[in-house]
């Protein structure tokens, strides 16, 4: 697969996981395709903490509106009935529990559970944003990343890097597989079909449990 098709790959998967009347949220990078490839009939509320709620699909190149913006700076367009607030509202909803899943990007994520993704060595950050309280102040999280780093895993028996926060993920999906996160550890339920069970324990450093319901990695 070439960048374009892994990003694909793990926002059609990812967007299987939500239903009707869902408050989400959309971290920055490849969470923002999700609302591309929402099931047909599937009518969720995206939320943006920069302030905005109802969150259209990304505009077509020459259609965008330099008004709309999501928390990465990326072109979006509103959908009918959305709203736009102010920051302090914004993390009013998160905070106060009004949005159902978060759907994240990674540095790393570890057995536990625990997540880095804000601290990137080497760079200047400004912070970690808004992903401290969306971890938390969500009833799920799914973290919409790519499995591995130029070869080098990112799911690991413990994070290196600082964490974000701790013991808050419940679900990983990647371009190779579906991962929940239970009190037993990592359980690989599902395998992209171009990948064998040694292609994804050769690219994890975690342990892995694989289900005895292991399935194809739907789309």
């Amino acid at each position: 697969m070439d960048k374009n098709q892994i990003r694909e790959v793990i926002a059609r998967r990812v967007a299987l996981e939500l239903k009707d009347g869902d408050v989400v949220n959309l971290g920055i990078g490849l969470p923002t395709l999700i609302p591309n490839f929402l099931p047909e009939g599937v009518d969720v509320v995206l939320h943006s903490e920069n302030g905005m709620i109802g969150i259209g699909p990304t505009p077509e190149a020459g259609k965008e509106d330099p008004y709309f913006i999501n928390a990465g700076g990326g072109a979006i367009l509103p959908a009918k009935g959305a709203a736009t607030f102010d920051s302090a509202t914004s993390f009013a909803i998160i905070r106060g529990g009004h949005v159902d899943i978060s759907i994240l990007g990674a540095l790393q994520v570890d057995e536990k559970g625990n997540l880095a993704n804000w601290n990137i060595p080497g760079k200047m950050v400004p912070g970690m944003g808004g992903a401290m309280d969306l971890l938390t102040g969500t009833r799920k999280v799914i973290l919409a990343m790519e499995h591995t780093a130029k070869g080098k895993a990112k799911i690991m028996k413990e994070c290196t890097l600082p964490l974000t926060a701790a013991g808050q993920v419940d679900m990983i999906v990647t371009e190779m597989c579906v991962i929940n996160i239970t009190s037993e550890g990592l359980v690989v339920t599902e395998i992209h079909p171009e990948f064998t069970k040694e292609d994804v324990i050769n690219a994890t450093e975690a342990t892995l449990i694989f289900s005895p319901d292991l399935k194809p990695m739907l789309s």
